[in-house]
């Protein structure tokens, strides 16, 4: 990998240079300036739960409130057509690695990984056990159970270990023959512990499961490499990494070739081959558009493709480097400078086992990020029981800010 200046990813940030030196030399420095940077002195930490506003987002909105809905109304269908399949593609080749055809912007990630689980659930109609694990996202695991239970079957929680990351030798614990679905996020909410899409779809696989898995914490933060690993179906919201904005659609992915033989479980008038025709029984599109269900909120839809080209612009390769410099910054400051002040480090050291964001273990955890917060203006958030994430995202944050945080939190714990 190389960056189009010739710069090899593996030197863009070299080691033993200053933050400054170091975003004096960023090859994404210049993507800050697309975003609204509101208050100088606060350092924003908390783009794993919600991203900044891309200007272009605004601007994007503005327009679909003022031109297209306030003066086009119902004109402006004649351009809003195909814009979830196009926000689809676009998302599938600039950060999943996923084909044309299989990925588009719809509904929230809990509606999408409903969709797909039931899905799954009636592929195969002999296997009725899905796997999780226990520390995955708490709305996945009751979308999950509440599936299973309503297909006559039962969800299995795995033991993920102490930093919450699927791994194989976990997985075949359970995996056999009624296993009809595996459903992990990629990167996990709390500690940001990466785990093997690829060596894990391989096992589910092997013992003839389908695969699901929830990229919300990975999207334009860790490549998924979608099509080369095989994954079969995967979901993922737009609002963090992503930069759509709160409640901004969520999207999801099913592999080619494994459409038809899924049925959409909510038939929706969207999902429907003719939308027209409003014929009397439901007749699915053939391809990942049978996943649609109602009218796509359109507003929100063309603020997300504005905020889109940002991260196409920036590159999959440059953002994962950047954020594994950024983060690698701050579990060595936080080595350096808050191990004496009682907090541990509860993410993976090594950066390519980690997403983003960094995960830090006080007993006071609750206590200190609400002070960090309200007095030292740093945005970060708190995770039960005793956790503190903060996640320097790539597009906006710079090495200044990461070792400003770490100074204000070693303040904040004093």
């Amino acid at each position: 990998m190389a960056y189009p200046d010739g710069v090899p990813v593996s030197e863009a940030y070299p080691s033993g240079l200053t933050a400054a030196e170091l975003d004096a030399r960023d090859p994404l420095a210049a993507f800050r300036n697309e975003f609204l940077v509101a208050e100088a002195e606060e350092i924003y930490m908390d783009g794993n739960s919600l991203g900044r506003l891309p200007h272009r987002a605004a601007e994007a909105i503005r327009r679909a409130v003022h031109d297209d809905w306030g003066r086009g109304l119902i004109r402006s269908w004649d351009h809003w057509w195909g814009v979830a399949e196009d926000v689809g593609d676009r998302v599938a080749s600039s950060v999943l690695g996923a084909r044309p055809g299989e990925v588009i912007a719809s509904d929230s990630t809990s509606v999408n990984l409903y969709k797909l689980a039931v899905a799954a659930m009636g592929h195969d109609r002999g296997r009725s056990t899905i796997v999780t694990d226990a520390a995955n996202f708490p709305t996945d695991r009751y979308v999950l159970d509440g599936v299973a239970r309503d297909h006559g079957g039962r969800l299995v929680e795995i033991d993920s270990g102490p930093l919450e990351e699927p791994t194989v030798a976990s997985l075949e614990t359970v995996l056999d023959d009624d296993v009809a679905l595996v459903s992990f996020s990629h990167v996990a909410y709390r500690t940001g512990a990466a785990a093997d899409i690829a060596a894990i779809t391989a096992a589910a696989h092997e013992a003839g499961a389908l695969v699901l898995w929830d990229l919300s914490h990975s999207v334009a933060s860790v490549p998924a490499d979608l099509a080369a690993t095989g994954v079969d179906m995967a979901v993922g919201c737009s609002y963090k990494y992503l930069n759509g904005g709160p409640g901004s659609p969520a999207f999801l992915h099913v592999r080619s070739g494994l459409v038809d033989s899924l049925q959409q479980p909510v038939h929706g008038w969207y999902g429907q081959q003719d939308l027209f025709e409003m014929g009397p029984t439901y007749d699915p599109r053939p391809d990942i558009g049978r996943f649609l269900v109602g009218t796509p909120p359109m507003i929100q839809l063309l603020g997300l493709s504005a905020a889109l080209e940002v991260v196409e612009e920036a590159g999959m390769d440059r953002l994962r480097a950047k954020g594994m410099a950024l983060t690698s910054r701050l579990v060595d400051l936080a080595d350096e400078h808050l191990a004496d002040l009682g907090f541990t480090v509860a993410s993976p050291r090594a950066a390519e086992r980690r997403g983003s964001h960094v995960a830090l273990r006080h007993r006071d955890a609750e206590s200190i990020c609400a002070r960090l917060m309200d007095e030292y203006s740093v945005i970060g958030d708190f995770r039960t029981p005793d956790v503190i994430r903060l996640a320097p995202a790539p597009l906006y944050t710079r090495f200044v800010d990461v070792d400003e945080a770490v100074d204000r939190l070693a303040a904040a714990s004093r």
